[in-house]
């Protein structure tokens, strides 16, 4: 069976990317430009309606300045 990407943990996830960023400061603009990213990428992750790999949520809580447990624990 397929996983849904709106799963509890997907959103849970998410709202934890958006968060950290928010608490770092930073706009979705100069995130994307630091990961070579469009912005509307990013917002797209936060918005859920994409999903995120593991590589990315590593890049992300690095520059998040996060340990990448942050994003996965509840």
């Amino acid at each position: 069976m397929a996983k849904n990407i709106y799963s509890k943990e997907h959103k849970r996830i998410v709202a934890k990317i958006k968060q950290a960023r928010i608490e770092a400061g930073i706009t979705q603009e100069e995130i994307a430009k630091l990961l070579g990213r469009t912005q509307s990428y990013l917002s797209k992750i936060e918005s859920g309606q994409r999903r995120i790999d593991i590589n990315l949520l590593a890049e992300l809580a690095q520059v998040y300045k996060k340990e990448i447990n942050y994003f996965i624990k509840e």
